[in-house]
Formats: structure tokens, sequence, C-alpha cells
């Protein structure tokens, strides 16, 4: 199932948008980034190691630094790249289709 979230030039380089679960009718919210490198990722918006948005986070690069507590996480693989994370993040397949961000729910 695919989720319609907007304009791709509505989300400016080194921003992310929280995507609600409510809206998209994913099991749990969603955070979109438009990475430093010019391409949209999406992960997890919880942070693994705490309740934290990550969508609220630091974006450096293709890094994503959570607000809490500074874990980071790779936005293209999902992967822990600082604690006190543990634990990788869901990444979802993000999509731009006739200039839209299209999430693979």
């Amino acid at each position: 199932m695919s989720y319609k979230v907007g304009p791709a030039d509505e989300l400016p380089e080194g921003e992310a948008l929280l995507v609600p679960a409510s809206e998209s009718g994913a099991s749990e919210d969603i955070a979109v980034f438009h990475a430093e490198d010019g391409n949209f990722y999406a992960l997890q918006d919880e942070c693994t190691h705490e309740v934290a948005s990550l969508s609220d986070g630091w974006i450096e690069g293709c890094e994503v630094e959570c607000p809490m507590h500074s874990s980071s996480f790779d936005m293209r693989t999902g992967k822990v790249q600082c604690m006190p994370a543990t634990e990788d993040a869901r990444t979802y397949k993000v999509a731009v289709v006739d200039g839209n961000l299209e999430l693979d729910i």
C-alpha cells in the first residue's frame, strides 16, 4: 500500500516530516527525511532507545541524531551509528512519483 505524503519540493533539504500512523494507515508514525545528499529516506519515527521523535532530531549527511539522548541512525539503512541505542530503526521505502513523495507502507 502506498501513501501520498505531499509535494517533494515542500520538504527542504536537511529537514524532516512526521507522518502520523493515523493518517497513513501504518502501524507506527514514520519520519520522512530529505537528506543532505538530496535523497529522501523514511524511518520509524520513534527512537529505538527511548520514546523520542526522530523527526525532531538533527540531520547531518545521511544520519539523524535523536533529540533526547543523541543516538544516531543511518537514514539509508536504519542502522544504529551511535549509542545509547542498540537496535536498528525500521526503514520504509519512499519515492518521488510525479513530484510527490509516496511511502510504501
